[in-house]
């Protein structure tokens, strides 16, 4: 997966899922019978239920259209915070809040939505995004973004659960260039954490609202965590700081991903380094601060298109 080479891969699951020793599905629990194994979904009722990170459902969620081709309908079981974008997915016939339960709705195959690609053996035509597919609900009330220069947001952890994808406050400062302003789209940042940073805090719970913000904004700095797949999936410029370890969705080398064409790709190259990576990013931002009307070829391309309702070419209902 991430050399690219699909078909082996899918050809390993393939090998994978044909010598498993799954038990007869008939005699499994009722909400486990019908767990997709490999069988053609052509024609049939699917749920596509979302165990994984939100990153990993709006990433795969450009699949839902291919997997509708084929099967009679889609239902896409998600978190709950991704309803509003989930329900207006092109392929999704129905959405669903994930819950403890079971869920409320007849299907014929179950099937995890990060297996969906090899389901219907998804080549690079699927997976190379060709424009932004996602589509944000109508505009509410956000955080008004400082115009005083180029408008730069930031997200510099994912938790406490991975320190690998942890920048500290301190590091983000020397971000502070002349002609950029920063903002702050972490989720409970400390005061003094902004405070150290320079950036004022416009962060949101809503991911809807979040979409609106990354469109309003010039330019996302991020690690490796859920806004990085917001901006891409919405054509939308960021700048994603990789670990030396890095997940096998990021490419080995290069500086752009197929997965998502807006996205800029800034890596470690010794773990734990995030000096380097921070230098190395702050001399682009001075770059980028001193030309704000450049944009990314993606962009443009975007801003060009009937899709670009926002201003990185997301869609709008």
């Amino acid at each position: 997966m991430r050399a690219g080479d699909f078909a082996r891969a899918w050809a390993i699951n393939d090998h994978d899922l044909a010598t498993a020793d799954y038990p007869p599905k008939h005699t499994g629990p009722r909400h486990l019978q019908r767990i997709w194994r490999g069988e053609p979904l052509a024609n049939r009722h699917v749920l596509v239920r979302c165990y994984h990170g939100l990153g990993d459902t709006i990433q795969f969620l450009r699949f839902m259209q291919p997997l509708r081709s084929m099967a009679r309908s889609v239902t896409v079981w998600c978190q709950p915070e991704l309803l509003p974008l989930v329900e207006r997915t092109a392929g999704v016939d129905r959405a669903l809040a994930l819950h403890d339960g079971a869920p409320q709705v007849d299907f014929e195959v179950d099937i995890e939505i990060m297996e969906v690609p090899h389901a219907i053996g998804a080549g690079r035509e699927y997976i190379e995004m060709g424009g932004p597919y996602l589509t944000l609900p109508q505009r509410g009330m956000s955080a008004p973004i400082d115009r005083q220069g180029l408008a730069v947001g930031l997200v510099w952890e994912v938790g406490q659960w991975d320190k690998r994808r942890a920048i500290p406050p301190a590091l983000l400062r020397r971000l502070g260039v002349s002609g950029a302003v920063l903002h702050s789209l972490q989720r409970e940042a400390a005061a003094e954490d902004l405070a150290q940073i320079g950036a004022r805090d416009i962060s949101t719970p809503d991911i809807a609202a979040l979409g609106h913000l990354l469109c309003q904004l010039d330019l996302v700095i991020c690690v490796d965590t859920m806004v990085a797949h917001l901006a891409g999936a919405l054509g939308c410029e960021a700048w994603v700081l990789l670990h030396a370890d890095c997940d096998w969705r990021w490419p080995s080398s290069g500086r752009r991903t197929l997965w998502y064409p807006s996205l800029r790709l800034f890596r470690q190259k010794i773990a734990g380094d995030w000096g380097a990576v921070i230098l190395e990013v702050r001399e682009a931002l001075e770059k980028s601060a001193r030309s704000p009307s450049e944009k990314s070829q993606y962009r443009q391309a975007s801003a060009t298109s009937s899709l670009a309702d926002s201003g990185c070419g997301g869609r709008f209902s």
